[in-house]
């Protein structure tokens, strides 16, 4: 099969086969990958280094005289003495050889086809403001170099540095240093630069530059390299190894042929990749549209209305993972403006409950239970986001608590942790699911007693406050007892404690979580102090209805987690089909 019906008889596969890649913190979001097309990409390169992607022609000169001539040239390179000779490497043997070649094919190792492998310089020479440019890994990007970020250094510096490693058009870069090894980028023309150690320079023989970067980017020169890396968190690739790395050469004619494809299919990979990000814009554009829909409805029966007209659709409008996300912030938000459930008139109202919460609070302070602490200014209309419902009121959030804090680190740190007692409970371990106990530590019954004040109970809410997590929230359930908690979550303790649940959805609501976010303070790290999180101005219903909203936010939820589960499934479904399709390929 041509690779051009290869593509079009399996276009929907290609571009409907997507990964959700979730990212944490500020503006949290989900991105969709594009695994499809991606691995389209991949299999086009593995296509062209197996000899599958254009026909052979058996006119052609084959590769065997390509590589006499390269070492023709490499011997007259020794002999004007512009290269060294270099140490033979063992040949490729039967067994190594990944896979068959077509005829006129050969099988070489890379030292056979270049005249040397070399780096940047090793001892980086001082930086100036402006000056000869100096480029490093973070100039080599896929498939082309960028010069808007350069280094400087002055002229004697470039004249050494370029005594050792002279990059010229053609030659090919690669990152052999860091995170991005293995991303390579072929030498463009009329470039003057000298490079860091952390690109390696390879000088190719009498063969395509281009044929030979995308031979670079196949799946067996990037499993090469990954294999013959070394170190762990800055991995680096020895010059001595990549000269081993085994390489499929065609006929320098092909090698051209393969170059005019690959650049032809890689442009319909680009379009494919445009067409597929507009659609999923597109419909995350609908669907922010049809799901303000819900947030402005006056009341609950234009709200159900909406929802209707919205349910009918579900299944063309939550086909991502980041539409179901945003469908769930929806649902919260119209929870804390009390435009989820219908209001009741015989609900009393939240004034008297508040009344009741703010005489609970003397008591606790008259009993000694608590401290008494200075008056919240009242709220004023300017601060309140939007019109409640009859019944509503919005309570500033340090009103509500007879415990409002974060906890603290044990004397001693970590060393005071045991590996068994009290559960100390960190920002890792609170979720808005649930609490995450794999990364638990634990503290003695005698530790957690001095940290008397910063115990937790069932029924509290619990807060991350400070970095990646800020946010992120959950309640403290009945089986555990007792926990304590790092200076990274604050304790919530309500004064009404079944207020919990309606409390703990609403500060994962957008409205709570705006104001996380836009009153942290802090430069180095995000962080939520008592002081901000007491004037919250948060939306209170009557009892009554925050139980009845709960009870609803449950329910949509459940709907929401049974629609990620089918789309979860299909995503898995396409991607086998993609891996099916590029097997099937080779």
């Amino acid at each position: 099969m041509a690779v051009e019906n290869l593509i079009t008889e399996h276009l929907d596969i290609w571009t409907s086969s997507v990964k959700t890649k979730s990212t944490a913190g500020r503006g949290r979001s989900n991105k969709l990958e594009l695994v499809g097309v991606k691995k389209l990409r991949e299999l086009i390169l593995e296509l062209a280094v197996r000899g599958k992607l254009v026909p052979q022609d058996p006119n052609d000169e084959p590769a065997s005289e390509l590589l006499k001539k390269i070492e023709a040239e490499k011997a007259r390179l020794i002999k004007e003495g512009k290269i060294k000779k270099q140490k033979p490497l063992p040949l490729i043997s039967d067994e190594e050889k990944p896979f068959k070649l077509p005829d006129g094919w050969e099988w070489v190792i890379l030292q056979d086809i270049t005249s040397k492998i070399t780096d940047g310089d090793h001892k980086t020479p001082p930086r100036i403001t402006s000056g000869f440019k100096l480029l490093s890994a973070k100039n080599v990007r896929d498939g082309y170099v960028d010069m808007d970020i350069c280094d400087f250094i002055a002229e004697e510096s470039y004249i050494k540095s370029r005594e050792r490693c002279l990059p010229e058009e053609g030659d090919l870069m690669i990152v052999s240093v860091g995170g991005t090894i293995g991303r390579s980028s072929v030498v463009p023309k009329d470039s003057a630069f000298a490079l860091v150690r952390s690109v390696a320079l390879i000088k190719p023989l009498k063969i395509s530059s281009f044929y030979f970067k995308y031979a670079m980017d196949s799946q067996l020169l990037q499993e090469s390299i990954h294999a013959r890396k070394r170190g762990g968190a800055q991995p680096c690739l020895y010059l001595s190894e990549i000269g081993k790395f085994p390489f499929s050469l065609p006929p320098l004619a092909e090698q051209h042929r393969i170059v005019a494809k690959v650049d032809e299919l890689m442009s319909l990979c680009d379009q494919l990749e445009a067409q597929t990000e507009n659609r999923i814009q597109a419909h995350q554009l609908l669907v922010e549209t049809l799901l303000a829909t819900l947030t402005n409805a006056k009341d609950a029966d234009e709200l159900n209305e909406n929802w209707q007209t919205i349910s009918q659709h579900f299944d063309v409008l939550f086909t991502t993972q980041a539409s179901i996300d945003q469908l769930k912030q929806t649902i919260l938000q119209l929870a804390v403006m009390g435009k989820l459930v219908k209001q009741d008139p015989s609900d009393e109202p939240a004034s008297k409950l508040l009344e009741r919460i703010a005489t609970e609070k003397q008591q606790l302070i008259k009993d000694g239970k608590i401290k008494k602490q200075k008056p919240l200014p009242p709220i004023t209309d300017e601060e309140k986001p939007f019109d409640l419902p009859e019944g509503w009121g919005f309570e500033r959030f340090g009103n509500l608590t007879s415990r409002l804090g974060s906890g603290s680190t044990p004397r001693g740190g970590q060393s005071a942790y045991v590996d068994k007692g009290v559960i100390f409970l960190r920002s890792q371990n609170v979720w808005n699911d649930g609490l995450k106990l794999d990364d638990t530590a634990y503290i003695t019954d005698e530790t957690n007693e001095k940290m008397y004040n910063t115990q937790v109970f069932p029924g509290d809410v619990l807060l991350n406050i400070t970095g990646a997590s800020l946010g992120r929230s959950t309640i403290f359930p009945e089986h555990l007892n007792i926990a304590n908690v790092s200076q990274h979550v604050t304790i919530i303790r309500l004064i009404e404690q079944s207020m919990g649940l309606f409390v703990h959805l609403g500060i994962l609501s957008p409205l709570v979580q705006r104001l996380v976010w836009g009153r942290q303070v802090g430069m180095a790290i995000e962080g939520l102090s008592k002081k901000v999180l007491e004037l919250f101005e948060f939306p209170i219903p009557p009892l009554a209805e925050q139980h009845r909203i709960v009870a609803k936010v449950d329910e949509l939820m459940t709907l929401c987690d049974s629609l990620k589960a089918h789309l979860n499934q299909a995503q898995t479904t396409q991607l086998h089909l993609t891996d099916a399709i590029v097997e099937r390929a080779l």
